[in-house]
């Protein structure tokens, strides 16, 4: 059954009817305005290609025999143009040889123009067409997030375990029936390497679907991995598709799976061997072609060894264990990195940085990146974003130094304070360096000078959340108010 329960959160589709014969049409579009749907009419091709161009479209319902037009050649039209709308064509008569050839030229459904008086029937059809329009939105908005971050489709790096592991992933890439589990620490770039080995993959025209597994309870994991039945639960009025389902002839990519509750490991498993799976309510086995690949920033067979993960689960995930190596046991992919961001965020940001500075390069390269990647590069976007000059200054790089040379220094003696002096600015004198306090204090009242005052923008350009902006302003407030009642006090006295 469609998810039509769930219009509010999809934003409400909208389903264009392509039909000559007026008066149906009107009909059509009426019933589903009424069950919350969008609803447009056109009564030709030239007017179809027309709305969808002008109109964000989920579903156009089109009709086999468009007067002396063919059906078929509008729905091929359609597929080549827009191919993110689905097409359910729709005939007076059911006919089974061109039912064939309109689902071999793209159409998601072929029902017929009394379908929608089964009103269960007709909404479920429209519905799960507008999911699977919605999930192919989805996958072209994250490839083009994606992009946006790296702006390149490969991964970026020359060091010897990285060209190593691209050689494996790309092997990996074109047997799509492999279970991949990709490790690393938070930051290293695992999604962008899922997405790798899905573009690489014969399937790679399929839907590529992310799910963290740490970021949802254990009882609508399991509804967002596998869907559910009407009535299966109290809220559950209308049937929805998992994302096991969403994801069929495609990818899922299930990140954090060390975090995922042991009994859903279970049906996981179940559903990875046996490659079908039941919604939650549901009692026929539903058969999918969904290649999985995990990734974790945990060490798994210590997990499963320790019992917090399942050991046969463990097993099936790893056929193809890839690790994606820290940044700072590849250093000399720091030097390319930084000259990708350089370029991306001269090119987002309107700047002309020529690059980094012989210290400030001195200063990334022994820097240690717990971050890794991912705080490489909003290290570069914030110097780039809040300095003007047009070279990246050793001071223009918030690494955190001295709080880190401090914890060096009281666990490993000499030894840290070697790190710290190596993590320190190489120029300028000491009564140029200010507190860490101070420093913040500076780049918080530098980005809100940048935004103009707009408390949101400087928090996101800052990388901080709003509340935590707020509460640095008050703290800044009641120091200046304290400090005016001392000079006050000050002065009064005799």
């Amino acid at each position: 059954m469609a998810n039509v329960g769930k219009l509010q959160e999809l934003g409400k589709g909208t389903v264009l009817i392509v039909d000559d014969d007026k008066s149906f049409s009107w009909s059509l579009c009426e019933a589903l305005k009424d069950a919350g749907y969008n609803a447009l009419a056109s009564s030709s091709s030239r007017e179809c290609m027309s709305k969808i161009s002008e109109t964000p479209i989920d579903v156009v319902l089109l009709d086999l025999k468009l007067g002396a037009e063919d059906g078929v050649s509008v729905l091929k039209r359609i597929r080549k143009d827009f191919p993110e709308v689905a097409v359910i064509m729709i005939t007076a008569y059911g006919d089974i040889p061109q039912a064939v050839e309109c689902m071999r030229s793209g159409a998601f459904n072929f029902i017929t123009k009394t379908a929608h008086r089964e009103s269960q029937t007709f909404f479920a059809t429209v519905g799960n067409a507008i999911e699977s329009s919605l999930s192919r939105r989805r996958d072209r908005l994250h490839k083009q997030e994606l992009r946006r971050f790296y702006d390149t489709e490969e991964i970026v790096g020359r060091s010897e375990g990285m060209l190593e592991l691209m050689k494996k992933a790309q092997r990996v890439a074109e047997s799509p029936s492999s279970t991949v589990l990709i490790m690393g620490e938070t930051g290293v770039g695992k999604e962008l390497l899922a997405r790798f080995i899905h573009d690489k993959s014969p399937n790679s025209e399929g839907p590529f679907v992310a799910l963290n597994c740490s970021a949802l309870p254990e009882n609508l994991l399991e509804s967002e991995l596998f869907g559910y039945e009407k009535g299966a639960f109290t809220d559950a009025r209308m049937l929805k598709k998992g994302l096991f389902e969403v994801a069929d002839r495609g990818t899922l990519f299930l990140d954090e799976i060390a975090d995922m509750h042991l009994r859903l490991q279970a049906k996981l498993l179940r559903a990875i061997e046996s490659k079908s799976f039941r919604r939650v309510g549901g009692t026929q086995d539903i058969s999918v072609n969904t290649r999985i690949i995990a990734a974790t920033n945990k060490r798994l067979r210590i997990e499963a060894q320790e019992g917090r993960f399942r050991l046969d689960l463990f097993y099936r995930l790893s056929v193809v264990p890839l690790e994606v190596p820290p940044l700072r046991e590849r250093r000399e992919d720091i030097g390319p990195l930084m000259d990708h961001f350089v370029a991306h965020f001269n090119k987002e940001l309107g700047k002309s940085v020529r690059g980094c500075s012989p210290d400030a390069m001195q200063r990334l390269l022994t820097y240690d990146w717990p971050g890794n990647v991912r705080e490489l590069r909003n290290v570069m976007e914030r110097a780039m974003l809040l300095e003007t000059d047009d070279l990246v200054l050793p001071h223009h790089l918030v690494l955190e130094p001295v709080r880190r040379g401090v914890r060096a220094q009281e666990s490993e003696g000499e030894e840290g304070a070697q790190y710290a002096s190596s993590q320190a600015p190489h120029e300028g004198t000491e009564s140029e360096v200010c507190s860490l306090a101070e420093a913040e204090r500076r780049y918080i009242l530098k980005a809100l000078k940048l935004s103009n005052n707009n408390k949101t923008k400087a928090a996101q350009l800052l990388g901080i959340s709003r509340q935590t902006l707020r509460t640095k302003l008050k703290e800044y407030a009641k120091e200046r108010s304290d400090s005016s009642e001392a000079s006050d006090a000050g002065e009064a006295e005799p």
